[in-house]
């Protein structure tokens, strides 16, 4: 797997567009079905680029527009400083979630990773295809996260 860098956004010559590594992650993140989750990593296994802090990159500059709260750590906590607003996501849609013990700092709940975790599969791409074995990988993008502003509860990831 390579860990390529990204290239800047923020010259001229990347104005108004996205790189096209961003909106494959971006891509993914749309796919992600409801009341499940990927990580950094799977992320960026699925596409076969990357890694999971090119994914978390791409995500802190540009996930706003897409269900961010799927892409989530490894190891089942919620996004620091995003931890209400994904909690309020995660339970709508049903996410399998770990109640914390009373001694867990801020008694925040951490997502059920084996429960919760989704590998892709059984989910059509955009043109609605999925592989033989129900699995969608690359394809093009499904679109929606470029156009307007980005949703009010958009996080501002720290990494």
């Amino acid at each position: 797997m390579s860990q390529q860098r990204l290239p800047s956004a923020t010259g001229p010559e990347h104005a108004g567009t996205l790189p096209e590594y961003a909106e494959r992650v971006l891509d993914v993140a749309e796919r992600i079905p409801p009341g499940r989750v990927m990580t950094y990593g799977d992320v960026a296994e699925w596409l076969e680029e990357g890694g999971p802090r090119q994914v978390g990159r791409v995500m802190a500059l540009y996930g706003g527009a897409v269900p961010w709260w799927r892409v989530v750590r490894a190891d089942g906590v919620l996004l620091p400083g995003h931890e209400l607003r994904a909690l309020d996501h995660y339970r709508a849609e049903g996410t399998p979630l770990k109640e914390a013990s009373r001694a867990a700092d801020g008694h925040l709940p951490r997502l059920e990773m084996k429960r919760a975790r989704w590998d892709g599969g059984g989910h059509a791409d955009a043109a609605g295809h999925a592989d033989a074995a129900g699995h969608v990988r690359g394809g093009g993008r499904a679109g929606g996260h470029l156009s307007g502003l980005p949703p009010s509860d958009v996080p501002p990831y720290d990494l």
